[in-house]
């Protein structure tokens, strides 16, 4: 399997001018990426009425020089922030992104679910249906937006963390919405629990079984097991990720998708995809599932 849509957070390099950032990542042999205006571009600032279809079209236009593509737009709120005024400005700054995502050359727009905090940490609150409810009512207004204007809403569960924060609760959202513009953004190690004995390919094809028709984008990155809890937001390669499994499984269910490298930069970049191309490569010798085994170094 040759992983052909490979990307990177465009943020993961850095900040600057819009040409200068996609020049940055040009370096390397990058597919696509994930686009959080704000992180990546100092002149954003995080409110509504600042996009145009004359800036999405140039943002657009300095990436496909390269045969870059804009893969996902991250517009990473708190969609049941607790203070009423600050969720609404959220709210408007997501649907502004769904609104002028095509200029973009994008059909995703990515979000994490939320917490009672406002920010996004843990709350023992998050877990409760009074929770979910808040967040289905805020899904529900971005997934009519989607529809008007035929992009996606992309959402991306954490567990012990956000109020989508396993399996069930991703399917409950999903069916709660009921919008073929509700998709998922898939990353594994989010959802793998903070104890030792992990059974990857299992929660792997869980996750496939439950929600699969639905997942339209993966995160890729690692983890390290421990007693009592896991090491995350690791470059993949770097920790106990089956990188090999889940490329095997893309392979199967999910051709071309797009995957995007997570806490992957300039100094690490070369490792990773070497790293992610072996494990490609061991899924296609074998044509059955390996162990991804060498770690980058």
């Amino acid at each position: 399997m040759r992983v052909n849509n490979i990307g990177v957070r465009a943020h993961d390099f850095g900040q600057g001018e819009v040409a200068e950032i996609a020049h940055r990542i040009a370096q390397y042999p990058i597919k696509c990426v994930q686009l959080a205006l704000t992180k990546s571009f100092p002149f954003i600032r995080a409110e509504p009425g600042q996009i145009s279809p004359g800036f999405g079209n140039y943002v657009r236009d300095a990436f496909a020089q390269y045969n870059i593509t804009i893969a996902v737009l991250g517009c990473y709120i708190n969609p049941i922030h607790p203070d009423p005024v600050e969720r609404e400005l959220a709210l408007q700054r997501f649907e502004e992104h769904l609104i002028f995502a095509r200029d973009f050359g994008c059909a995703i727009v990515g979000t994490e679910t939320g917490s009672r905090n406002a920010d996004c940490t843990y709350h023992p609150d998050n877990a409760s249906q009074a929770a979910f409810d808040e967040l289905v009512v805020s899904i529900k207004r971005l997934t009519k937006v989607a529809e008007r204007h035929g992009v996606f809403v992309g959402i991306e569960g954490v567990a012990h963390q956000h109020v989508i924060n396993n399996y069930p609760r991703m399917t409950a959202l999903l069916n709660a919405v009921n919008s073929p513009n509700l998709k998922v953004i898939y990353d594994p190690v989010n959802f793998y629990p903070n104890k030792s004995n992990i059974d990857q390919p299992q929660l792997i094809d869980d996750a496939f079984s439950a929600f699969g028709n639905a997942i339209v984008a993966i995160h890729c990155k690692d983890f390290v097991k421990k007693e009592h809890r896991k090491s995350v937001d690791l470059a993949s390669g770097t920790g106990d990720m089956d990188h090999a499994y889940l490329l095997n499984v893309l392979k199967q269910k999910k051709p071309h998708i797009h995957v995007i490298l997570e806490n992957t930069d300039e100094k690490s970049i070369q490792a990773v995809l070497a790293y992610v191309s072996h494990a490609a490569l061991n899924t296609e010798c074998t044509g059955d599932i390996t162990d991804s085994g060498s770690r980058a170094t």
